[in-house]
């Protein structure tokens, strides 16, 4: 991987990294406890649980989606950066232009 293609893929990652923040932002609003006292009638308390359900589920994705491209901006420098963690072969640029915090290649990530 040569210098422009590791400035390109820092780039993405630092707008992939602003987009996640902004998305684990407005679920950690989305994510807050349904106080009891609120009347709102039981069938959209029952909705409004599932729907925290949901968004908590979101916010862990989106959290751990986060984690994963904070280690690949500490490893984007690294000689073995773009090259499978399992098989050790070089990852396609193609795959890491749409996922730039990918560790595995397609062949390894499929298994």
């Amino acid at each position: 991987m040569n210098a422009e293609e590791r400035k390109k893929l820092r780039d993405k990652l630092l707008q992939e990294k602003e987009k996640v923040q902004k998305r684990i932002h407005t679920l950690k609003d989305l994510t807050q406890p349904i106080a009891p006292e609120n009347a709102i009638g039981r069938v959209s308390r029952m909705d409004a649980i599932n729907n925290k359900s949901v968004n908590d589920a979101a916010l862990r994705t989106a959290e751990n989606k986060l984690k994963n491209i904070d280690e690949a901006l500490r490893k984007i420098d690294n000689k073995d950066f773009g090259h499978c963690r399992r098989c050790g072969q070089p990852i396609a640029m193609g795959r890491l232009v749409v996922m730039p915090e990918s560790s595995l290649c397609m062949r390894c990530a499929q298994r």
